[in-house]
């Protein structure tokens, strides 16, 4: 039971669901007055489908331009390159659709705009860096951007949902975070339809990502009695509309599905609960090892509930229940609907060995989520503590 603490709420508009994604673009760049809407997109969905030329034609000459040449990582090299397109383009509004970097890259261009950021140390002193838990420092505070973003998501990782955006710094192979308030967009809109174009294992897996989300926000210290009952209502919806969408990746409903508990498990992040080793690891993973983000959870988190377990027992409990499986451990639980969605279940399965246990370590811990962490990730020791505690062998068998 929560006993004290601060409910925050987000600055964002509304969430519009179940709606065409094309319809829904225009009829938000009307009501928020744009007339220059510039896109920043998937380069996949933009070459091999014509869901953005539907986009382009329903805003005619209000489409001030299209950028679809972000890279899998968000960089800053990327941000400042779309932030000088869009500028010279007047754009007055901006509209990520696709995946976890486009909607990462669309925030920090809000910010790379307000300020006239056009090449990569520009963004130095900006990011955030760790403090007490839930209380990052920053050497430069953003303004507030006066061009901002709506998302059209076609993954599952639920990045939309909150005010900040990952940043890799490619001088250092550094991922970092970068935040404001109204970097959070003016509204997200839930289209199944355009989601049935994203390959499997990149759906089923930000699919994971997202869980990620409602379960460290389920065993933060920091967390509200508002945000458990949501993230564990998301969590269940996750995990049935996964394991709906394996079945049949076809099925719309199931794709609905999941994206209502992608919403609802980034509630607690939406509301600045602070994420713990899962999320201060897996930015290392992505950023410096280059793994996919939709494949860090999968091998990480229940790695994480192993080592989190001896002070989240009520938080994992509600874990393993929503994962539909009470009665065995949350990471037991969390090994088994890896298995049952076929994604990768070990380090080893995207490349990361022993060997690089201490240098995840030590750039781990200077994540702002480190302390954060139920068990606090203080010395890179803690870190590959942790790691080291994955069963790497074998995987949870059907109980």
């Amino acid at each position: 039971m929560r006993l004290a603490g601060v409910q925050n709420f987000p600055p964002m508009d509304r969430v519009l669901f179940g709606q065409p994604a094309a319809d829904m673009v225009l009829a938000e760049a009307k009501r928020l007055g744009a007339t220059r809407v510039y896109l920043v997109v998937s380069h996949t969905l933009n070459t091999t489908t014509d869901e953005i030329d539907k986009i382009r034609a329903k805003l005619g000459d209000n489409c001030a331009g299209t950028f679809d040449r972000v890279p899998q990582h968000t960089s800053r090299t990327s941000a400042v390159e779309i932030a000088k397109a869009a500028t010279a383009a007047g754009a007055d509004l901006l509209v990520a659709i696709g995946g976890g970097s486009v909607v990462d890259v669309v925030k920090i261009v809000t910010m790379c705009m307000e300020h006239e950021i056009f090449d990569e140390e520009g963004l130095d002193g900006y990011e955030l860096t760790a403090g007490a838990p839930g209380a990052p420092t920053v050497s430069k505070q953003f303004r507030a951007p006066r061009v901002r973003s709506i998302v059209v998501p076609t993954t599952l990782s639920g990045g939309e949902y909150n005010a900040g955006a990952l940043v890799t710094d490619t001088r250092r192979d550094w991922k970092q975070v970068f935040h404001h308030p109204l970097m959070m967009p003016h509204s997200i809109i839930l289209d199944p339809q355009i989601t049935i174009h994203t390959p499997e294992t990149l759906w089923l897996g930000s699919g994971t990502r997202s869980m990620d989300h409602g379960i460290e926000a389920l065993c933060a210290k920091l967390g509200t009695p508002l945000v458990d009952a949501v993230v564990t209502e998301g969590i269940g919806l996750l995990a049935e509309g996964l394991r709906r969408c394996k079945s049949d990746p076809t099925d719309l409903e199931a794709r609905r599905l999941a994206q209502y508990g992608s919403w609802l498990s980034a509630f607690g992040l939406q509301t600045r609960v602070p994420m713990g080793a899962s999320h201060a690891i897996g930015h290392v993973l992505g950023g410096t090892f280059g793994v996919p983000h939709y494949l860090i959870t999968p091998v990480l988190m229940p790695h994480v509930l192993r080592y989190n377990r001896p002070v989240t027992e009520d938080a994992q409990r509600r874990i393993s229940a929503a994962l539909g499986a009470a009665g065995r451990s949350a990471a037991d639980a969390f090994e088994q609907l890896i298995q049952e969605l076929g994604l990768p279940g070990r380090l080893s399965d995207v490349g990361i060995q022993p060997s690089d246990y201490q240098r995840i370590g030590e750039i781990a811990v200077k994540s702002v989520f480190a302390p954060a962490n139920p068990r606090p990730l203080i010395q890179p020791a803690d870190v590959v503590a942790l790691l080291e505690t994955m069963k790497d062998q074998t995987t949870a068998q059907p109980a």
